[in-house]
C-alpha cells in the first residue's frame, strides 16, 4: 500500500506532529509496563531509543514551524 507523502510543508509538520505523539505514547506505556514489571529487563534499550525519536521528531516540527513563521 502506498500512503501519500506529505502535500505541504503544513502537512508535513502535522505528519510529524503526529508521529512525535505517537511515540511519546509508546514511551508511556513501555515506562508503565517496565515499572510493573511486565517486561523484561532489555526494554530499557528501546525506551532509550523512543527518547531519541522523540528528540528527533519534537526538533523536526520546531525547526519546521519557525521556518514557516519566517516565510510569512
Amino acid at each position: 500500500m502506498n500512503l501519500p507523502a506529505a502535500s505541504s510543508r503544513k502537512d508535513f509538520v502535522n505528519k510529524m506532529s503526529i508521529a512525535s505523539k505517537e511515540a511519546r505514547e509508546s514511551y508511556y506505556w513501555l515506562k508503565l509496563l517496565k515499572e510493573g514489571q511486565m517486561v523484561n529487563p532489555g526494554v530499557d534499550d528501546h525506551i532509550e531509543d523512543i527518547r531519541n525519536i522523540i528528540n528527533v521528531l519534537t526538533a523536526i516540527v520546531k525547526t519546521t514551524k519557525r521556518s514557516l513563521m519566517e516565510q510569512g
